[in-house]
This record gives C-alpha cells, structure tokens and sequence, in this order.
C-alpha cells in the first residue's frame, strides 16, 4: 500500500510557502499547488473555446510551477514597488498616468499596448496568450446583478469589433479567442485589460501588431523569462556540485 503522507506534507509545504509570501490565495490556487507539473492537464484550444463560452473564467488556471513561480514574483513585486499594479504602469506599459487621449477603449493608438502576457494560463504549445493593455475604462454591470463585473453588452460589442479589426481578420475567426475576466477575478485591476489568445501567427503578424514593453521585451513575458532565469540557476547549481 502506498504511503500518501509524504506527498500531502509537500503539498501542505506549498500552501504554507505561497501564504508566507502574502499572496491571497484561492481555493482555486490550493488546489493547483498541491499538484505536479505531471499531474496538470493543458487547456487545449477547445477546453478553452468551452470555458470562455460558457463564462467560466475562473476554470482558467496556470501550471502549478509558473503559479508558484507567480506567487514567488508577485511577493518581490510587491516589496519593490508597492503594487503590481505600479510595476505594470512602469516597466510593462512605460505609462506614467491613465489620462487617456480618447474616452472610448482601443480608440486610440495611444491609449493601447498589446503584450505578450508576463504569465499565461497552462495552455497546450502553439497558443499564445497576449494581453491588450487600455487607458480607458470598460463598463462592467453594476449592483446586485448576479452578472455584476463581468462586461456590459455594449462593452463586449466594442470589445469584439476590436478583436474583429485587429486579430480576426489576419488570422481567421478559428484561430482566435477572447475574454476579459470578471472583476472579481483579475489580478491587475486598476489597469483596464483583455486577454486574447491567438494560434497559428507568424512572426510578421505579431510583430506588426506587438508593442515593446517598457524593458524592451517583445515576444517573451516574465514568466517565461523567470522560468530561463530558474532553469539556468539550476543548471549553474548542478555544475558546481559536479565540479565539487
């Protein structure tokens, strides 16, 4: 019979890690940790058609070692600029305010950056995840509404021309998806995004439609760019052992 309480001390070990770095953790979060990379399954590109057309956002989750990863950074975020929200103005957006040249949202060249998102959803390989930054506010329903933070009808019109003009009409209806999460659920929240992802790009079309983020990255987000930096530690780490 297996023994099952080295691994639930693990898993406990994680939980305790993540709450000692401040980040409020969800049900949702706890239920990641407690996995291995090999236990998690990879949306593919129907799970994810599924889940955003039935509004299940909160189903949208990261592989257990990039949300770890992502509590990790958000702690050391946290302590150097205050918010996250601050480090995005700063060193993702180069903004120093929200004034926003045009009241309307995607209106103005200006008021919009497309990025690579800094740490994507556990998606299966050849899906992108890009996250379309916006000075504007998007109306969301207001009040008791059981929908209350999830974007009104008109918003999701304009939201869906955007993505319409932008994304669809070089890639194919097929090849694209979009959301934007409830308010309840977004991690950056004074700074008014969607996320759309996309499939089959060339480089040439992404690099038409990509802005540079205030670090000059282009195609790669923190995430991916921590995950390198961790690899490339482990790998130092074990060529010293071996060297000793």
């Amino acid at each position: 019979m297996t023994n099952s309480a080295p691994t639930a001390v693990k898993s406990a070990d994680k939980v305790a890690e993540a709450q000692h770095d401040g980040y409020q953790l969800t049900d949702k979060d706890i239920q990641q940790l407690v996995l291995t990379d090999e236990e998690y399954k990879l949306q593919t590109w129907e799970d994810l058609k599924a889940i955003i057309k039935e509004n299940r956002l909160e189903d949208l989750k990261r592989v257990p070692s990039d949300l770890k990863r992502y509590i990790s950074w958000s702690h050391k975020t946290r302590k150097e600029y205050g918010t996250i929200q601050a480090f995005v103005l700063k060193e993702r957006l180069g903004w120093s305010d929200l004034a926003a040249e045009n009241p309307t949202p995607f209106a103005s060249k200006a008021d919009t950056k497309i990025l690579v998102n800094d740490w994507p959803y556990g998606n299966a390989p050849g899906i992108l995840h890009l996250v379309v930054w916006t000075k504007t506010p998007i109306p969301t329903i207001q009040g008791p509404d059981p929908k209350a933070g999830d974007i009104t009808p008109e918003s999701r019109k304009l939201i869906s021309d955007f993505v319409q003009h932008t994304f669809i009409q070089h890639l194919g209806a097929e090849n694209v998806l979009w959301f934007k999460n409830w308010a309840s659920i977004q991690s950056v929240r004074s700074v008014e995004h969607i996320h759309v992802l996309v499939r089959g790009a060339s480089d040439e079309f992404l690099e038409s439609i990509l802005d540079l983020g205030a670090n000059g990255e282009m195609k790669k987000g923190i995430g991916e760019l921590e995950r390198e930096r961790e690899e490339w530690e482990n790998l130092e780490y074990r060529v010293i052992c071996h060297e000793l």
